[in-house]
């Protein structure tokens, strides 16, 4: 081959990789920016959007009514969040590394959305989320929704979860 032919070689060599370089960037700094950019935007009374440096007026919730099952919390008592203690209500649990789950774990061995738990009838119920490593309950490892009674060990991960009245 010629100079020409390999100095030309180089060169769109180069320019391909301050072009990936560039992109990677840009992809990051499009993702450190996403929470600011995600920001809801809640409609004012007349029907148009807030203003964006006025903060809504908070609205007073009301509790949902605790199902009588004699369960009150979800508590963790091994792993990192030991003590955290989660009060039960009519909506399902999720568990999970997502930032979007009820109980948000730091744990290598647990999946973004690894577990639910959830009212059925009058019994707490646990299924797993197609977890890589599983939930556990006990000394089992769950397949499909299993219901879970008080003092009962709930392990996802290194955490260990029980139900409590």
């Amino acid at each position: 081959m010629s100079e020409l032919v390999l100095t030309l070689l180089r060169l769109s060599f180069l320019v391909l990789i301050w072009l990936l370089v560039i992109v990677a960037i840009l992809v990051l700094r499009r993702d450190l920016r996403a929470p600011r950019d995600a920001r809801m935007v809640v409609p004012a009374r007349g029907g148009a959007a807030a203003a964006p440096g006025k903060a809504p007026k908070p609205v007073k919730a009301k509790p949902a009514k605790a199902p009588k099952t004699g369960v009150r919390s979800l508590v963790v008592t091994e792993g990192p969040l030991a003590g955290t203690v989660i009060p039960l209500g009519a909506s399902d649990v999720t568990i999970g590394r997502a930032p979007d789950s009820t109980l948000v774990l730091d744990d290598d061995y647990a999946s973004n959305n690894h577990a639910r738990i959830s009212l059925s009838g009058s019994t707490w119920v646990v299924t797993d989320l197609g977890s890589t490593n599983g939930t556990w309950v006990g000394r089992s490892r769950i397949t499909g929704p299993t219901p879970l009674t008080v003092g009962e060990q709930l392990k996802v991960g290194r955490t260990v979860l029980e139900l409590r009245k």
